[in-house]
């Protein structure tokens, strides 16, 4: 109910005399009249025995017709009155009183109008002697009921679109692209990840070049997660991680006491990727006589474990990746020209990072966010001077090279503002040294720069070997002629 009304009188002295008790049924009067709420009194019969002016306005029904009126011609809806809605019949039945809500009285004009309302008994000498029904119109709460359950469910249906189209740009960004780990507009960016979406739903082999640190492994995974066999494995075979004795047995397997060790048989990475995809990263560094049997892989379908004969059926699809330049090495005939046109049937250049400048403030921001938060620290202020510096930078080592930048800078930042002050400084003194320096020093302080960059790292598309575009162990040769130890970084 929205309001209530009490009436009460203090009976601890009954009145005597007449005009005693005429006062205090004006009083009584003056309380009913005053009243929000119809108040109306029924015998046990349910005809009504006196009302209230807010009853009458309400019931639209002057008051002389009222004594007329019975509880059901008040509560007719054209059905008949069942006792448990009618609140003269619920006392006359169990006594007491009794709350209903958002029930239905009628007007004289047949109009009705809904209504909270309270019954309660009047009781003499422990006998019933009526009921008093105090009620109140609730039209405007009804309608308010009405309008906020239009506004929810205009919300719910807002809300129900919002979320239909948030499933659809999801599915547009991931199923039709997939690239949520590659970051950047670009447009020489978009042209590479179109091509992937052109090659990703066939079985072609595709070759991926770029420069290392291009992050080519996000790509060639994108490649297999747009493709059918998207729920089976993509298995990664870093070619230049593998010393070369070895590099057999994981890619094909072996059988059991096929060379001193091998004491059980081991299946290779081909056959873990059997009807999925499997990414031969620096496929350039593959010996050539493993290039042979690779050869034979793309031609029959067909693997041999290393010291059993038995010919095993696979398919596989089959991603290649390299920084080198295949065609020098086949003319060089350090890599077979026949396995080099097999796997470039679809090749895809990833754009080094400074054919995409205009993706460097995107990165910057996503690799600041991302060591901020690995490392618990909060950096929200990126300087426009550090920005340009980064965008003037070259950045030979690629996407790779700017995050460990900012991996760096979100170390040595002292506070929320991002420096890479050193960024310039190395460069200055780098170019300084080099104007002076002999081309044998050149060459030492060059390799000690990226074996700092890449933490000692030789071998790996992160390696110091990829960057330079040298075979590690070629690298290693090097290194030990320039007597470049790891102690040396520090001089």
């Amino acid at each position: 109910m929205t309001g209530a009304v009490v009436i009460f009188q203090d009976i601890t002295e009954k009145p005597q005399t007449e005009a005693e008790l005429v006062t205090l049924q004006r009083r009584n009067e003056l309380l009913l009249n005053a009243a929000g709420e119809g108040i109306c009194g029924f015998d046990c019969q349910g005809q009504v025995t006196f009302a209230n002016p807010a009853a009458t306005l309400m019931l639209g029904r002057p008051e002389p017709e009222m004594t007329r009126l019975s509880i059901q011609q008040i509560l007719d809806t054209g059905e008949q009155t069942t006792s448990d809605i009618c609140p003269v019949q619920m006392i006359v039945n169990g006594g007491g009183s009794y709350r209903q809500e958002d029930r239905v009285f009628m007007r004289k004009d047949g109009s009705s109008f809904p209504v909270d309302f309270v019954s309660t008994a009047i009781m003499e000498n422990d006998q019933l002697q009526g009921v008093v029904v105090v009620f109140s119109d609730i039209t405007e709460r009804k309608k308010a009921e009405v309008k906020l359950h239009k506004v929810l469910t205009e919300i719910k249906s807002l809300k129900n679109r919002l979320e239909a189209e948030n499933v659809y740009l999801q599915e547009e960004i991931n199923c039709n692209h997939n690239f949520a780990d590659i970051l950047g507009q670009s447009p020489a960016l978009n042209k590479v990840l179109h091509q992937v979406e052109q090659v990703a739903a066939t079985d072609t082999s595709v070759l991926i070049l770029g420069e290392t640190g291009t992050d080519k492994e996000l790509f060639a995974r994108s490649l297999h997660n747009l493709s059918a066999r998207k729920h089976r494995a993509l298995v990664k075979v870093n070619c230049a991680a593998l010393p070369s004795n070895l590099i057999e047995s994981e890619l094909f397997g072996h059988g059991k006491g096929s060379f001193t060790g091998a004491t059980a048989r081991r299946i290779g990475r081909f056959e873990l990727a059997h009807e999925g995809s499997i990414f031969l990263d620096e496929i350039g560094e593959l010996p050539l006589g493993l290039q042979t049997k690779l050869l034979r892989v793309l031609q029959e379908g067909e693997i041999e474990r290393l010291g059993d004969s038995t010919t095993i059926k696979i398919n596989v699809r089959i991603i290649a990746a390299t920084h080198r330049d295949l065609k020098t090495m086949v003319a060089k005939g350090e890599f077979r020209e026949d396995l080099y046109y097999r796997l470039s049937v679809f090749p895809i250049k990833v754009p080094a990072l400074r054919e995409r400048k205009n993706d460097i403030t995107l990165l910057v921001h996503w690799f600041v966010k991302k060591h901020s938060s690995k490392l618990g620290k909060q950096i929200d202020n990126i300087p426009q001077a550090v920005m340009t510096k980064l965008l003037a930078y070259s950045w030979p080592g690629n996407v790779r090279e700017l995050e460990n930048v900012i991996e760096r800078a979100v170390i040595l930042s002292p506070d929320q503002t991002l420096n890479i002050s050193e960024l310039q400084e190395n460069q200055t003194r780098a170019n300084n040294n080099n104007e002076m320096a002999s081309l044998q020093a050149i060459e030492k302080q060059h390799i000690i720069r990226v074996l700092e960059n890449t933490r000692w790292q030789i071998s790996g598309e992160d390696g110091a070997a990829a960057i330079l575009q040298l075979h590690p162990n070629t690298l290693r040769s090097r290194m030990s002629k320039l007597a470049i130890r790891r102690s040396a970084s520090a001089i």
